[in-house]
């Protein structure tokens, strides 16, 4: 019901991912200074998820979480990405990725709790969502709106458990 496909945030991925598959072999696990500069990389996109000149930046996000072999996300659209903006929607599917990419750096210990990964994905999603409705206040999705009100509440993380999806998300 309230997942979607991922379509192009997805397609973008399985693309990127396929030159850097055959670089993987061999790949040792992510160094310090590698997850030291993926945190400041997801700080720049934090601060303005819109901003194209942060492209390279992102791309070098996912490159990497697909070629290290110690850091492990799962991909699940739990959100209704708005329709109307296609860049909004990337912005809101990046901030899920890099968001979980947080997630497992700063707790590699819980690094195989699905749950709080999608909890996280959720939280950074709707940090996005925020700054975007401050550019564009009319851009106000319901669905979101809806998140919002439950994570004040202290109720998104029996939302995100309830998502018939999570169980069956790709890795």
């Amino acid at each position: 019901m309230f997942l979607r496909s991922i379509s192009a945030a997805l397609v973008g991925c399985a693309l990127l991912a396929a030159p850097v598959a055959s670089q993987t072999a061999g790949r040792g696990p992510s160094t310090p200074e590698e997850r030291k500069q993926a945190l400041a990389y997801i700080h720049h996109f934090e601060a303005d998820p819109l901003n194209p000149n942060l492209q390279p930046e992102k791309e070098w996000l996912t490159a990497w979480m697909i070629q290290v072999p110690d850091l492990h996300v799962k991909v699940c659209m739990l959100l209704n990405l708005p329709k109307g903006d296609k860049k909004d929607s990337q912005a809101l599917f990046n901030a899920m990725f890099f968001s979980q990419i947080t997630f497992v750096i700063e707790n590699p210990d819980k690094q195989n709790d699905d749950l709080a990964q999608f909890e996280a994905g959720v939280e950074g999603a709707l940090r996005t969502y925020e700054f975007l409705l401050k550019t564009k206040p009319k851009d106000r999705q319901p669905f979101l709106d809806d998140l919002l009100l439950r994570r004040d509440a202290g109720t998104l993380v029996q939302w995100v458990k309830d998502q018939p999806g999570t169980h069956g998300c790709m890795k």
